[in-house]
């Protein structure tokens, strides 16, 4: 519920004022929420992931090869989420050192 308040605060003050674009905190503030949603959301997907790769590789072991090529994807996609995730650390990064925290 807490997630949805700040997300919906965000979206009012981009769509109903000039804020963002007058005020460097309020758009750092707003940056750092999106961008920690964003983290929230691909650690989520990257659990989903590891699920299905883990109960997909007992299978695997017994060399079914569509198995050992769908675990190829889901590795290559976690690895890139995790790639993101890296990019969106430091943007977050960046803004907390603009907001001075």
């Amino acid at each position: 519920m807490e997630k949805k308040v700040m997300v919906r605060l965000c979206a009012k003050i981009l769509t109903e004022t000039e804020l963002y674009d007058t005020d460097m905190e309020v758009r750092n503030l707003i940056d750092w929420i999106c961008v920690s949603e964003q983290i929230k959301t691909n650690n989520n997907e990257i659990r989903n992931l590891t699920g299905e790769y883990k109960k997909i590789e007992p299978n695997c072991r017994e060399g079914v090869r569509s198995q050992l090529e769908r675990m190829k994807a889901l590795c290559k996609e976690r690895d890139s989420l995790y790639e993101k995730q890296n990019d969106l650390r430091g943007q977050k990064q960046q803004i907390e050192r603009a907001l001075e925290w």
